[in-house]
């Protein structure tokens, strides 16, 4: 696939986007999952080998295809490996789905009810070394835990300026200022979020455009603004915590939106099931996820 055509697919493409991007904190929790337990493994190069057969194993299975999965976020090293004897990037074009790197390297401390992302100092050099394997664009997250206006206003500008960077290198940059599903305040944060992205996205040269990687909202429809607006390629969705049907059901309530879902869409993959079975494992909830990213319900999506 050529830049036009993955921009194309990213624009246009029926399915969702599967996050592959555990990184070092969260990968012996992805491999628990998994039914790897922790002492499997004594060294973290071993870990993440281990992991990376995960992944392998996804990319691999007939059921993972561009025909539902439009799209994969990789961890660095994973983009680093190989799947079948080449590159990961190019085994997930060979199958027609576009690849995203994850660029964060985790979280601050939280402020002003939010945690921005931790400096990135050598991030020009791995957007380089991205583009040449073919990667499309990338992800960075930051979380908002509280309705907070000043972070919340700081972490979106946090990201559009990375966004810039990442456009900077002739990739797509998805914006992900994530909002805590537990906040007591989650409403009032996702106003809040809706207004500064707005700003951002105004102020945005023309000609320009981003993706979001948003929480479901707790009102259906909030984000339409954002689904419709010109600079915008794409709006996703995390699952952020919610198990895999009741993120299925959130996100059919909002038109325009498709996952992108880490858990939720590995809820159920097992290391030691058969390959017939980790195939239908796998089928069936890219089907279950294709669903609530394609097919929208409610007065929100048919409004």
């Amino acid at each position: 696939m050529q830049v036009s055509q993955m921009t194309a697919k990213m624009a246009d493409g029926d399915g969702f986007i599967a996050a592959l991007d555990q990184s070092g904190g969260s990968t012996p929790k992805a491999l628990k999952g998994y039914g790897i337990e922790e002492g499997a493994w004594s060294t973290e190069e071993e870990m993440f080998g281990l992991i990376h057969q995960m992944r392998s194993r996804i990319i691999s299975s007939p059921a993972f295809t561009g025909e539902k999965v439009i799209g994969a976020i990789l961890f660095e090293r994973t983009m680093d490996g190989q799947v079948d004897g080449v590159p990961t990037p190019t085994a997930l074009i060979n199958k027609g789905i576009v690849p995203f790197i994850k660029i964060d390297k985790g979280l601050e401390d939280e402020a002003n009810g939010v945690q921005l992302m931790k400096p990135m100092p050598t991030l020009d050099a791995l957007l380089e070394r991205s583009r040449a394997l073919g990667v499309f664009g990338t992800k960075e997250r930051s979380v908002i835990n509280s309705a907070n206006a000043e972070g919340i206003a700081a972490v979106v500008k946090q990201q559009f300026e990375i966004g810039q960077q990442v456009l900077s290198h002739g990739m797509m940059p998805i914006i992900e200022p994530e909002v805590n599903i537990k906040s007591e305040t989650r409403a009032e944060c996702d106003k809040i979020l809706l207004a500064e992205i707005l700003k951002n996205l105004d102020a945005l040269p023309e000609g320009q455009q981003v993706m979001l990687k948003l929480s479901l909202p707790v009102v259906p429809g909030t984000f339409d603004a954002l689904v419709d607006h010109p600079k915008v390629l794409r709006v996703v969705a995390l699952s952020g915590g919610y198990e895999r049907p009741e993120a299925c059901v959130e996100l059919a309530r909002n038109k325009g939106i498709i996952a992108s879902f880490s858990r939720a869409l590995l809820q159920d993959l097992r290391a030691q099931m058969s390959d017939a079975e980790f195939d239908a494992s796998l089928g069936a909830a890219i089907d279950e996820i294709y669903k609530g990213s394609t097919q929208k319900a409610g007065a929100a999506a048919a409004a």
